[in-house]
């Protein structure tokens, strides 16, 4: 596979077989002198001004280098669920060519141009064999030459596509472009693209050892046990469908029971883990009752036991937070082995445990004791009814009890209250009662 002196060996080999096909046409009778190929920014070729009297030449320069649709992805993915590398990916590429004729006299150009664009179209496949010939006898001498004979190392002869060389169209407008930009002025010139490259450099990665057998083997035969099927489209893994937090909420709350409905879910030992978003740090409680099809999980209080005993620190409301998490189940079987269920997200919503309120001047102070507790960095606010209120700086790590104050409240006002923390609101709807109704344990009225 080619490496990275790829692109430069393109190129190579095309100025050589510009240059090979105009000395075999005998064109230098034609031109009425010697013609050279370069390979320059056409800023280099004429300098600040045209000068009196111009070379006859080609200059094949590369303008862009674009990744190739066709080979691009074509490796992916690259490395496995560990990062572990698991193939060298190729990086394809098309290169994009301006082919540009100078001359001095009238029609130098235009010859030179056609010779040219009738070499490539009679050498639109660069075959292995004319690469390695080109590559393999540089010139010497100089640090042009020092460039030339690094290329004998692009192994671009042994790259698994052929070299295809197609003519391209560049409209008006994209022609004035380049040649804006190319700061130099204007000669007759043709646009080309070269397909594709592709640049591997292989490096030591992870490969599997062969499988020796599926399964356990057979105890009687001792035999490979195979493939186990099943008439059923219930795959045979346990597997979480739905995450059902209590009273038809779509988050759930400290001290509350949650249910996990799913396959495939009872075992000698079940436990349901919890992944906090986005630092990760988990906690496992053990399931209340594991059937089938269900799972229930109670989540620690909101106040913790005091101790003796000491606090597991799956139960100590304070190991938790508002925020997402990720919920998983593992189910121990009779044997010991453990299956894991795939992942469902769960919102543990902010709880209100006590409000209290109180009056100086004009100014109305909201004291809300909370679980769990918020984090000194995290976002909080306390809506009161539809105005929502900044919490007071908080003076440690975690607190449960927060302060807000603000003015213009009108006393003997009944109004519903709700902590948002981190975007996340308590619960204040209660959505048993028909029709839904506000929960009246977060309602306040106004000193």
């Amino acid at each position: 596979m080619s490496n990275g002196l790829a692109i430069a060996a393109v190129t190579r080999v095309m100025q050589d077989m510009l240059h090979s096909g105009l000395v075999a046409s005998g064109i230098a009778g034609a031109v009425g002198g010697t013609v050279t190929v370069t390979a320059l920014p056409p800023d280099r070729i004429l300098g600040d001004g045209a000068p009196a009297t111009e070379a006859t030449q080609l200059n094949l320069f590369l303008h862009q280098v674009s990744p190739n649709a066709g080979w691009t992805g074509r490796d992916l993915p690259s490395r496995d669920a560990r990062a572990d590398r698991l193939i060298d990916p190729m990086l394809a590429l098309d290169l994009h060519y301006l082919l540009t004729a100078y001359g001095e006299l009238e029609f130098q150009g235009e010859i030179l141009l056609g010779h040219a664009m009738q070499l490539l179209h009679e050498n639109a496949v660069l075959s292995r064999d004319f690469i390695r010939d080109v590559l393999a006898n540089p010139p010497g001498g100089g640090m042009a030459g020092a460039a030339l004979q690094a290329l004998t190392m692009s192994d671009l002869a042994e790259q698994v596509e052929l070299i295809k060389i197609r003519p391209r169209h560049l409209s008006t407008d994209d022609m004035s472009k380049l040649w804006t930009a190319f700061q130099s002025h204007y000669r007759t010139s043709t646009a080309y693209e070269v397909s594709v490259v592709l640049i591997q450099r292989p490096r030591p990665k992870r490969t599997p050892l062969p499988v020796l057998s599926r399964g356990q083997p057979d105890p009687d035969t001792g035999r490979d046990a195979g493939i186990v099927l099943q008439a059923s489209l219930v795959p045979a893994i346990p597997t979480l469908i739905a995450l059902v937090p209590p009273r038809q909420q779509g988050a759930a709350r400290l001290g509350e029971t949650i249910r996990l409905d799913g396959h495939h879910l009872a075992g000698e030992q079940v436990t349901v883990r919890f992944a906090a978003e986005p630092d990760g740090a988990a906690l496992t409680l053990a399931a209340a009752t594991a059937a089938d099809g269900t799972i229930t999980v109670e989540l620690p209080p909101a106040v913790a036991a005091p101790p003796p005993p000491p606090t597991p620190p799956e139960n100590d409301p304070a190991n938790w937070q508002v925020g997402v998490y990720r919920v998983s189940a593992e189910i121990r079987d009779a044997g010991g082995e453990v299956r894991t269920t795939n992942v469902l997200p769960l919102v543990l919503a902010p709880l209100i445990r006590q409000i209290n309120t109180a009056r100086a001047a004009d100014i109305v102070t909201f004291t809300v004791v909370c679980a769990p507790p918020v984090r000194q960095s995290a976002a909080v606010s306390l809506i009161v009814g539809s105005r929502e209120l900044p919490a007071e700086p908080l003076a440690t790590p975690q607190a449960t009890t927060v302060t807000f104050r603000s003015a213009g409240f009108a006393a003997g006002q009944i109004v519903p209250l709700r902590l948002r923390v981190d975007g996340i609101d308590s619960l204040l709807i209660d959505r048993t009662a028909r029709p839904p109704a506000f929960d009246p344990t977060q309602q306040v009225t106004l000193p």
